[in-house]
């Protein structure tokens, strides 16, 4: 009896836990139901609710009449009824993941409350790690030298439109607010519940609204997307999570561990705009097209702040001092205006907007929105503006007005260290195959070899080690190079160029996909030099800008990683190169391939293997000179057939002693709406990735497994 009240008990729990979510979706699912019967008449809603209900008998109760009536109802559909039918399951679907999306949020919030720290959370990696007897000063020096990076790629299947994804995110919005609606009328004082049903009513109508403009709205695009098109797509994710998100996690962070961390460890990456890899469309002109886009979003992103905060800092002189350094910085504005003569803060925020003006006409050719004065002395250099941050920071701090720095101006600090004036960092990527190409090309006009493709791998080195060591430029005036060799080389040149406008977080990384062999390498270091993106000699002072990032996609690939890295390291040269630039090195390892070629159990055990092998060689570099820090970039898809799957699992699954605190990882374009299209949501997402990668860096074994182990499936 006891057993089956307990039973009971726990299915009526559950169900009140679900009701929410329920009404949400009988909410969304009846808005719909009335649009499609306004839009396109009684008998195409009709249709629809009998297949619903048909599908429905079939899947609770197996019910096999129905599934009869259904085939025979849907063979008989018209053309005209069968795009009617898909649009309103897709979008009801839509409508039922904003729902979900919605409910999951909610238990978020009834766990922080309840003081019930979820699976991924920050909260509960921090206490795995305390109760482990690592305190916050481990966790501060741990994050001090780490580096975690989502990469936001394209994806050739992703079909959703960008006007689809924004009436969602307001549908989105909507649903939060009515929760707002709901706790305020219940908690409200003083009558205030009346008003809760007229509210709710309102907010129904407004939801109304977006369910009758996606009902209106194509679905797919009749042309196919442009590489400005997938920058543009990406770029909402910023604007509605990205920039106010990451900020709130590394407050969160400093919160919990009670001291702040300087290190802004949680950067940004994208491939739209620099993956050339089977995409003809990107070039020069998309390159710099992304960067150009980026640099606008994040700019206008400081502008509203700063223009915010003018608004809120209205802090007077005759009221409360500010420090000499605050006062100077009022004093340097060009605001005159008498209104403000008392208000030094305000005062600031007005010439620095006037700088951020400056500094957008200046990198992106656009202006500004509003004007207090005119745009001037842009800044050349995000450091600057993050400066004078800190200085009115600092001035509230010390004189009663540390409150005033939490909501907004920290934020915004924390957001110019991550984002710079460049948003995120663009990789480059292109196959080996082309990069030999150009090369071939080059020493075929330059009269040193005349086929350079038919060398061997032994000749192939040696010659490209000797060109490295020679500060001559390979390319012949008045020759004319083909035009795959002219694009290439003009990626190249742009890279240069943006770094320099945008600074080096721009553009860090080239990716080289299928590569096979260490002259993959140097024919990208090659190419660097003749683009000046590499200075000086390999045998003398020789400095490279972009770090050379072999990908290791099939299983053969992934087998000869270690030799591969372990031979080209072997160069002469090569180490002290790439210590002098900066000591990184970054190896992308392909899921997708692997398991295309070998199947999902041989894919993962040979990642594992390539791994540890890896980390292996690594160390022995580092015991035998200055250490090259080793990052991981796991190239995972959406799908588990190419390498998806929960993030936090996946990072707390990579063997032994591989991540130590660095790890990049792409997202890619199917799945970066359903992670980060919802700003709370997307928070949960990147702060998963921080938790994993503080678990697999502190909490986890540093040793390989042994070796009877990595043979049992040799």
């Amino acid at each position: 009896m006891g057993t089956s009240e307990s039973s009971g008990t726990s299915a009526k729990r559950r169900r009140d836990d679900e009701r929410p979510l329920t009404e949400d979706i009988r909410l969304l699912g009846r808005i719909l139901g009335d649009v499609i019967r306004e839009q396109d008449g009684v008998a195409a809603f009709e249709l629809v609710e009998r297949i619903r209900t048909l599908s429905v008998a079939f899947r609770r109760h197996a019910d096999h009449e129905a599934d009869r009536s259904l085939k025979k109802l849907l063979k008989g559909l018209s053309a005209d009824q069968t795009v009617s039918v898909i649009r309103a399951f897709t979008y009801f679907s839509h409508l039922a993941n904003l729902a979900e999306d919605r409910h999951q949020i909610r238990r978020q919030v009834h766990d922080e409350r309840a003081g019930i720290a979820q699976e991924g959370s920050l909260e509960q990696a921090i206490a795995h790690l305390r109760a482990a007897g690592i305190g916050g000063k481990t966790i501060a020096r741990t994050l001090s030298h780490s580096f975690i990076s989502p990469v936001l790629t394209a994806h050739p299947t992703e079909v959703q439109r960008k006007s689809i994804l924004d009436a969602e995110r307001d549908i989105a919005k909507l649903l939060s607010a009515r929760d707002d609606i709901r706790l305020h009328g219940t908690a409200s004082p003083g009558g205030k519940d009346a008003l809760t049903p007229r509210e709710l009513a309102a907010n129904e109508a407004q939801i109304r609204a977006r369910v009758m403009q996606l009902w209106q709205t194509r679905l797919l695009r009749y042309s196919k997307l442009t590489v400005a098109d997938e920058v543009e797509n990406a770029l909402s994710y910023y604007e509605s999570t990205f920039l106010r998100e990451i900020p709130k996690i590394y407050a969160d962070i400093e919160q919990t561990l009670g001291q702040p961390v300087p290190h802004s460890f949680l950067r940004m990456g994208q491939w739209i705009g620099g993956d050339r890899d089977g995409n003809p469309n990107v070039s020069a002109q998309t390159l710099e097209f992304a960067l150009r886009r980026q640099s606008e979003v994040v700019l206008r992103h400081y502008l509203t702040e700063v223009h915010f905060l003018g608004s809120e800092l209205s802090v007077s002189a005759l009221l409360a001092q500010c420090s000499p350094q605050m006062q100077a910085l009022a004093e340097r504005s060009p605001d005159r205006n008498a209104h403000r003569v008392d208000e030094p803060y305000r005062r600031a925020l007005i010439g620095m907007y006037a700088r951020l003006a400056a500094t957008l006409q200046n990198l992106t050719g656009t202006e500004a929105m509003r004007h207090a004065v005119a745009p001037q002395n842009p800044y050349a250099l995000p450091e600057e503006l993050a400066d004078d941050l800190r200085t009115v920071e600092q001035s509230l701090c010390a004189h009663h007005g540390g409150a005033l720095t939490t909501q907004r101006l920290r934020p915004l600090i924390r957001a110019v260290e991550v984002f710079g004036f460049h948003l995120a960092t663009v990789d480059l990527r292109q196959s080996s195959d082309k990069h030999e190409a150009v090369v071939a090309e080059l020493l075929r006009a330059a009269r040193i070899t005349p086929d350079y493709s038919a060398l061997d791998e032994a000749a192939k080195r040696a010659l490209l080690t000797g060109l490295l060591n020679d500060a001559r430029a390979l390319r012949v005036h008045g020759t004319d190079y083909s035009p795959h060799a002219q694009s290439e080389l003009a990626i190249f040149e742009m890279a240069r160029q943006m770094r320099q406008r945008f600074g080096n977080e721009a553009i860090r990384h080239y990716i080289i996909s299928h590569t096979e062999s260490v002259s993959d390498l140097l024919e990208v270091l090659l190419l660097q030099k003749e683009a000046g993106l590499l200075r000086g000699t390999l045998d003398a002072d020789a400095v490279c800008d972009l770090i050379v990032v072999p990908l290791f996609e099939t299983i053969e690939d992934l087998r000869n990683a270690a030799p591969i890295m372990r031979a080209f390291y072997a160069l002469p040269g090569i180490a002290d190169l790439v210590e002098r630039s900066g000591a990184e090195q970054d190896i992308m390892l392909g899921y997708s391939d692997s398991n295309k070629d070998g199947g999902i159990f041989t894919s993962n055990w040979e990642l594992y293997r390539a791994e540890i092998a890896l980390v292996e060689l690594f160390d022995e570099l580092a015991a035998a000179r200055a250490p090259v820090q080793l990052r991981m970039f796991h190239g995972r898809g959406g799908t588990v057939g190419r390498g998806g799957g929960p993030s936090y699992q996946a990072i707390l699954a990579q063997p032994p002693g591989t991540v130590r605190g660095q790890i990049r990882l792409t997202e890619q374009g199917e799945v970066i709406g359903s992670k980060y299209a919802n700003p709370s949501i997307g928070r949960r997402n990147l702060e998963t990735l921080v938790a994993a990668t503080l678990e697999a860096t502190l909490m986890q074994a540093t040793k390989p497994a042994p070796q009877r182990f990595l043979a049992a499936a040799a």
